[in-house]
């Protein structure tokens, strides 16, 4: 019996492509550049599973592919926004994702963003990068200290208590946390933490603000001018969540104009091509979306994926199904 035919959209660790490649004939995007609404369009045409990461945008216009062989988008990443997953139920497309196996690593990067921006680590590695150091004086590159301050939690689910664990036991941080569910008394008491009820509540209480929110249109920058003003004049904003949860014209008048102390973003809303006003922002830190780049989590992550395409081709449901 022919094995079921997958194809990547981009390449993956070493010991996870040969592992993948001894269950299943495997077609990788060997080129490992970012492909388009035609190539994505083909893939659904020719292959029995598409593998698709988070960048990967699988819109509507994408899925709309008639006699589509795909049957299954087996997405290697925690979140599903890049996915129209309506679109996908009408194709009769299953959706699977790989929650829970990168928390702790995108908990990681959070406390190194929000160190970075308070202590303006950045700033002085490009300093001494561009041979512009002098050496130390007391009012150089003064930052803020992160110990005891107040954390404030947007999204309290497996990164944001990932988080709030570090940040209280390991820092002293008290944390707030804003999020639609009711957090149960002892989930919150494990970290100290107090549930407030609203965004606007929780921002002008907070020193540091971390988003561990979801993406999609409910959320589309729910961070704008409104809620710049609301935060505290020296606070930070940190976010290894989706992109578009951050108005960028917004972010750029705060940064510019000094509304708050700075910025500290895992992945910009424009993807590799960053708008230049952001490239001039001294008191913002902006990394290559690295929340996940551990090798741990990598594999992991590739795992999981074959695990919900074992599901999926040996008649059960995938663990991880999303529609």
């Amino acid at each position: 019996m022919a094995r079921p035919q997958v194809f990547l959209t981009r390449r993956w660790p070493d010991a996870v492509e040969a592992r993948l490649m001894e269950r299943y004939d495997v077609v990788v995007n060997r080129s490992d550049r970012q492909l388009g609404l035609f190539q994505f369009r083909e893939a659904l045409r020719r292959y029995d599973a598409v593998l698709p990461c988070a960048t990967d945008h699988f819109t509507e216009e994408t899925l709309d592919v008639p006699g589509a062989r795909a049957r299954i988008l087996a997405s290697m990443g925690t979140g599903h926004g890049h996915i129209c997953t309506a679109a996908a139920a009408r194709m009769g497309m299953i959706v699977t994702h790989t929650p829970d196996v990168v928390s702790e690593c995108i908990a990681d990067l959070a406390m190194t963003l929000m160190l970075m921006v308070a202590r303006r680590t950045g700033e002085g590695e490009r300093e001494i990068r561009a041979g512009r150091w002098t050496g130390w004086r007391p009012t150089h590159l003064v930052g803020t200290r992160v110990s005891g301050k107040v954390l404030g939690l947007v999204g309290f689910g497996r990164v944001g208590q990932a988080v709030a664990r570090r940040a209280h036991h390991g820092f002293g941080m008290d944390v707030i946390v804003v999020d639609p569910r009711t957090i149960p008394a002892g989930t919150l008491a494990a970290t100290g933490a107090r549930q407030v009820a609203s965004l606007a509540e929780l921002l002008p209480q907070c020193d540091v603000v971390s988003l561990h929110c979801p993406g999609g249109p409910q959320t589309r920058q729910m961070i704008g001018g409104a809620e710049f003003d609301l935060m505290r004049p020296g606070a930070f904003l940190v976010n290894t969540a989706d992109a578009g949860l951050i108005d960028e014209h917004a972010l750029i008048q705060a940064l510019s104009f000094d509304t708050i102390g700075g910025a500290a973003l895992d992945l910009c809303d424009g993807g590799p091509r960053i708008a230049p006003a952001l490239l001039e922002c001294d008191n913002l830190v902006m990394l290559p979306q690295m929340g996940n780049a551990t090798r741990e989590a990598r594999e992991a992550m590739g795992e999981r994926v074959m695990a919900n395409l074992d599901d999926f081709f040996e008649g059960r449901d995938p663990r991880d199904r999303v529609t």
